[in-house]
């Protein structure tokens, strides 16, 4: 069977009422996309399609776990996926038209014609929009079981270097740099 087609619904031949479907997704899955920012995935992806008579409202819920590259010292540091989205899918005349004017990015326009969904975009879309923008151990001193010690090591290092920018230690930051001329007069404001 074509990968692919696993993720087609055939929605005419569904009752009105409540589907339920259920996708394994694994890195196999975001091979016919363009290369990911992580790795190991391991998510389930249970989509609930109510059928209505001109539309459909789609829920899908996100689960799992996958890899990703921590930001502050790139160390591999697993992470859970969960998440809901939710989709309404109307048959209309002209589907082109209609979702190039639609603002509200829940919604999407099919012809009426149309015999079957694929819903495959919209699962690589979803476990995409479930992993944080920022990808960071959650330890504040980042002291963490998957933090990489010797990256951590070289940060402390940076922290404690005296900046080029400071001055010669007398604790006013204005006569070292000029970006802070003019700001004395805000220094004693909040008191």
């Amino acid at each position: 069977m074509n990968r692919r087609r696993e993720f087609e619904i055939a929605f005419v031949g569904l009752k009105p009422g409540i589907h339920e479907f259920s996708y394994e997704i694994d890195d196999r899955f975001f091979e016919a996309f363009q290369q990911q920012d992580f790795r190991h995935c391991k998510a389930t992806v249970k989509l609930t399609l109510d059928k209505k008579s001109s539309f459909m409202l789609l829920k899908f819920e996100i689960g799992g776990a996958l890899e990703v590259t921590c930001d502050r010292c790139s160390s591999d540091l697993p992470l859970d996926l969960w998440d809901e989205f939710n989709i309404t899918v109307k048959m209309v005349e002209e589907p082109e038209l209609m979702n190039e004017q639609e603002e509200d990015p829940d919604m999407y326009y099919i012809a009426q014609g149309e015999s079957h969904l694929s819903v495959s975009e919209w699962i690589y879309e979803f476990i995409n929009l479930s992993i944080p923008m920022q990808k960071a151990c959650e330890y504040e001193k980042m002291d963490g079981p998957h933090c990489n010690k010797n990256a951590l090591d070289v940060l402390k290092k940076l922290e404690h270097r005296p900046d080029e920018s400071e001055s010669a230690g007398d604790g006013n930051e204005s006569t070292g740099n000029p970006i802070w001329k003019g700001l004395d007069k805000f220094k004693n404001l909040g008191k």
